[in-house]
């Protein structure tokens, strides 16, 4: 029997009293919740409510119902109550891990009564098993209790309710009646689910990877029997001896949301052997070794002692732009006015006079000519001026044909935007000189401040890849920025995108619209490009294409739509790291010129990476709609692997050399399908480097 003193202690830490006792009462609750207990309790008129208390109190009545809705809806194994809990409410807030009156949590009622459906919702919000359970007896004994004083309330009730005369205490007696005799029936199905169960199999299959040059990654699967009872956690075991002993270390998993694990600070060149063994209420089950059977930590870098290529690369681009600012800071630039030569100082007075003056605005329509368009949006609306167009400043009106070097130029002021004022003034220094060119430069400069001073805002965002171009001689160039806050700007509001487009009124025919019309057209293409160029990829070693075409003034190249800042590629593995081992193989089959594996061969069946790379290179291909015979010709680029930080990598295939670059007028027979682009490949660089 239950002695009292552990009575107590479920009760000293029980923090609610036990929820309904029938499942009537639980059906009636969640309607409740379902209602008007659902919503959040903020959202009440707290004004009613009289000082923090009384918020405080009724703050704890609706989480308490939330509770005691949860252990009704595991009692009664309603899968779609437990979901809609979980998902309304935090952990917190449920007291997901706070044990009831009779000592019970959640996930203990839903293993026991083997639900693996609700155990396993449970446990990836966070469930834990009851801590009072700390051994095979213990659980054993307590259940014994539970149904044999629950035994003992329902044979009290029956010979009440038969010895006492039909009244208003009897027919509550009835009731209590039934709601224990439903409580008893669950206790059994709990004592009996735990009887019946075993320990759980092995887990089905256990994979070791190397992750870096100190640690290996082990992921695992689920047994493929749990005998009767739910999984509730894993422990990982690691040891240089295949023997396991003595044990290097362990580590117990019970966030079960992703089976896997990485096992930090070992030393490289040293192997390492893993196993995995699952737990159920039952206890441990036996270990399952991993495939391989170990793994020595390492890093492709280790092959010929290669440092890292963007190792101090930032550092020494500050520092350069350091002393680029010192060695002008004394220029005739930054002299007083009267310094310079009288037509010079007209000149540049005026041109300021005009950028501050208060007639400087943004422009209605456009004169044949270069402009400076930044569209700002904010989910489904967009930035207009007062007048409801899009802000568009000048930027030199005798300019009608724009050069892809000014162009290129411009994108790369763009990573400087808070360097303008500095910029112009260096620019200015050298307009001595009458270059077309810097004077084309200096009108860009001057327009982005123009545009950076009116909207009072010095990030303009990202240039479009390329600008929009009319029949008229008209040219804009395109900045894009998405405003995540609430930001204030000067002389502009927000508009809903739908709304301009049907409101604007086109000053120009279908056949040949004007530049701004295009815009306002496929604005939401634009938009679409800049959020995509701005997603990044989830961890992984990823197989890329390279693929250029060129034109008479510039390189493109080829790359997705859907992610157009980085190569066409598909992704091999989830691992991004290519251990000295798997590079060493690489580097062997780059010196035999072998093609690249397109099919399988007896001696490398058991390389993984061989495998990963023929799914990869098959899947690539469809891709770019390239025919697989083709790829006995390409390349797999041998020299390194590209890192982009420490969780994403690149294996770079390439065209025979021949192919590489398409020259202009050059047929290629094999065009990709729908869903790719070709950027300039300055653009491209700035985008990935963002």
């Amino acid at each position: 029997k239950m002695t009292q003193q552990m009575r107590d202690l479920q009760l000293a830490q029980a923090r609610k009293p036990p929820g309904p006792s029938s499942p009537n009462a639980a059906k009636r609750l969640y309607r409740n919740l379902s209602g008007k207990f659902r919503v959040n309790y903020t959202s009440f008129d707290e004004g009613s409510l009289v000082g923090r208390g009384e918020k405080e109190k009724l703050r704890k009545s609706y989480l308490f119902q939330s509770n005691a809705a949860l252990f009704e809806a595991v009692e009664l194994q309603d899968l779609d109550r437990v979901q809609e809990l979980l998902k309304h409410y935090s952990p917190e807030e449920l007291d997901l891990n706070t044990p009831n009156s009779e000592g019970l949590l959640p996930l203990d009622i839903a293993i026991m009564t083997n639900n693996a459906p609700i155990a396993r919702a449970l446990l990836q919000a966070g469930a834990k098993e009851s801590p009072h359970f700390m051994s095979l007896e213990s659980r054993s004994l307590h259940l014994s209790t539970l149904v044999r004083e629950a035994e003992q309330r329902v044979n009290e009730l029956m010979a009440q309710v038969v010895n006492e005369a039909p009244n208003a205490d009897c027919s509550e007696k009835e009731k209590q009646l039934k709601a224990w005799e439903w409580r008893f029936r669950l206790y059994k199905r709990m004592k009996a689910g735990f009887e019946h169960a075993r320990v759980p199999d092995a887990p089905s299959s256990v994979h070791l990877s190397v992750a870096s040059s100190s640690s290996l990654q082990v992921t695992f699967w689920e047994p493929l029997s749990v005998n009767s009872a739910v999984v509730t956690k894993y422990k990982v075991e690691w040891s240089c001896s295949p023997t396991f002993s003595p044990l290097l270390g362990e580590a117990v998993i019970d966030k079960l949301k992703d089976l896997h694990f990485t096992i930090q600070g070992l030393v490289s060149g040293t192997v390492y052997h893993v196993r995995v063994s699952a737990y159920n209420m039952k206890g441990w089950g036996p270990p399952q070794a991993s495939t391989p059977p170990f793994a020595i930590p390492s890093n492709w870098r280790e092959y010929d002692g290669r440092a890292p290529r963007r190792r101090g690369q930032a550092e020494a681009l500050d520092h350069l732009l350091g002393q680029v600012k010192t060695v002008h800071q004394h220029c005739i630039c930054h002299e007083p006015c009267k310094n310079q030569p009288q037509s010079r100082k007209h000149s540049v007075s005026k041109s300021l006079k005009h950028l501050f003056h208060p007639g400087s605005k943004f422009l209605k329509t456009l004169k044949r000519g270069l402009y400076l368009t930044a569209i700002f949006y904010k989910d489904d609306n967009i930035l207009v001026t007062h007048e409801d167009q899009i802000p568009v400043v000048e930027i030199d009106d005798t300019y009608s044909c724009l050069l892809m070097q000014d162009f290129l130029w411009f994108t790369k002021v763009s990573c400087m935007w808070d360097e303008i004022l500095w910029l112009r003034q260096c620019v200015t220094v050298s307009q001595s000189s009458c270059s077309c060119i810097l004077q084309t430069r200096f009108k860009m400069l001057l327009a982005i401040s123009q545009m950076q001073g009116l909207l009072g805002i010095q990030d303009l965002g990202q240039v479009f890849f390329e600008p929009i171009k009319d029949k008229q001689g008209n040219i804009l160039i395109v900045t894009l920025k998405e405003v995540k806050t609430n930001q204030t700007f000067e002389s502009v509001r927000w508009v809903p995108i739908c709304k301009l487009q049907t409101s604007r009124k086109s000053v120009s025919s279908p056949e040949e619209p004007t530049a701004l019309d295009t815009l306002l057209i496929s604005v939401q293409d634009k938009l679409a490009y800049h959020q995509r160029s701005s997603h990044a990829l989830s961890p992984g070693l990823y197989l890329g294409y390279l693929k250029l075409c060129s034109a008479v003034d510039q390189i493109r190249v080829l790359v997705p739509e859907r992610l157009p800042n980085i190569l066409c590629h598909v992704k091999i593995r989830s691992n991004p790291n290519i251990s000295r081992e798997e590079w060493e193989w690489l580097q062997k089959m780059a010196s035999t010129e072998e093609p690249v594996p397109t099919e399988p061969e007896a001696d490398t069946s058991q390389n993984p990476l061989f495998q990963e790379l023929q799914v990869a290179i098959k899947e690539l291909m469809t891709l770019v709609n390239i025919p697989l015979q083709e790829a006995k010709d390409f390349r797999l680029y041998s020299q390194e692997v590209l890192d982009f930080g420490d969780q994403v990598s690149f294996l770079l295939l390439l065209p025979p050399s021949d192919d590489v670059c398409t020259a202009p007028g050059q047929n290629n027979p094999y065009t990709p399908r729908s869903g790719f682009l070709t950027l300039p490949l300055q653009i491209f660089e700035l985008g990935e480097e963002r």
